[in-house]
């Protein structure tokens, strides 16, 4: 697979509640939904209780495109301008590399490239312009 664009839709607490509008409204898929309570625990982070039941990562497919979402982790609401963000999904480690080297100048990192327990390459990077982007590498289990 080539590199793709996904857009990624950052919610305050209603996640769930815009998934289902935009299933109806754009008579989509639903891909599949994971909460923060079932991501893996870490031993250096308590996760609040508040946190477990929101949506840490869903996906719904519209006809050939998908569209991304996720809940905003508590004490972190989106905020206009970062509500959207771009995914940029690729197979190839080194491409995700150069992207988000070239991203990152004059920007803002706010998650280091690193290998993560669903990604051997993820992080997150606000341009020069203010753009968010994720970048995502496959190969752990889909996106």
């Amino acid at each position: 697979m080539g590199t793709k664009l996904i857009s990624y839709i950052m919610l305050d607490g209603n996640a769930r509640e815009a998934i289902d509008f935009y299933q109806k409204a754009l008579d989509a898929e639903l891909y599949g939904i994971q909460t923060f309570g079932e991501m893996p625990e870490n031993p250096e982070f308590t996760m609040p209780e508040a946190a477990k039941e929101l949506v840490s990562h869903a996906m719904i497919k519209v006809g050939d495109s998908e569209l991304m979402f996720s809940d905003a982790f508590p004490g972190h609401s989106p905020e206009r301008g970062n509500q959207v963000q771009i995914c940029i999904s690729s197979a190839d480690v080194a491409q995700s590399q150069k992207f988000f080297d070239a991203l990152k100048e004059g920007g803002t990192v706010i998650m280091p490239l690193a290998e993560t327990f669903f990604s051997p390459a993820y992080g997150m990077v606000t341009d020069k312009f203010g753009v968010t982007f994720q970048l995502y590498t496959e190969g752990k289990e889909e996106c």
